[in-house]
């Protein structure tokens, strides 16, 4: 995926995004600083670094041709994962990007507990790993909405993939994604 929001050739031949409508990438997991910091964001639970780290993700949105979104939802985390964390770290870095577009933390919902993906490097596993672990809640709120989804990571795209369809079939008119660091 390029910095812009397109699918590059290598991702379309290697991988099969064709839930998502595209996807907005900050920068880069190599990056030593980012990687540490996205570390001790979700690791090492330091909430304050979500303000820091949505300055990167809306320096990705003034650059993208993004279509305006009608609404923002957070990749949801499982009860037991934000027990653990205390804080989903999608859901802070969108809260802190205040765009002045709604933002619904209640209508996608992780309903599945699954092993965390960070573990797991086969794209094949990874989706087996989360599928039927997202549900969509009142529907009307979605349908035939434009819909921006955020989240930290995107290693192999899974987790966007399960999101981006779950939304569709609830009814989304198009998913754009906005991740700070693409492995």
């Amino acid at each position: 995926m390029t910095n812009n929001g397109e699918v590059c050739p290598t991702c379309t031949i290697n991988t099969s995004h064709d839930t998502f409508d595209g996807i907005f990438v900050a920068s880069y997991y190599n990056d030593t600083l980012l990687k540490k910091a996205i570390h001790f964001y979700k690791y090492r639970f330091v909430s304050d670094l979500s303000e820091p780290l949505a300055l990167l993700l809306a320096q990705a949105l003034q650059n993208s041709t993004l279509p305006s979104p009608d609404i923002i939802i957070p990749v949801p985390l499982h009860k037991r994962r934000q027990r653990w964390r205390g804080f989903n770290q999608a859901e802070q870095l969108a809260q802190s990007l205040d765009l002045q577009i709604p933002l619904l933390t209640d209508i996608l919902l992780r309903v599945r507990y699954t092993v965390p993906q960070v573990k797991m490097k086969n794209k094949t596993k990874r989706q087996e790993n989360l599928t039927n672990a997202f549900i969509v809640q009142n529907a009307m709120h979605v349908h035939g909405k434009n819909i921006l989804l955020i989240d930290d990571v995107i290693t192999t795209g899974a987790t966007l993939d399960e999101c981006a369809r779950t939304l569709k079939a609830g009814g989304a008119k198009n998913v754009f994604c906005l991740v700070l660091a693409r492995e």
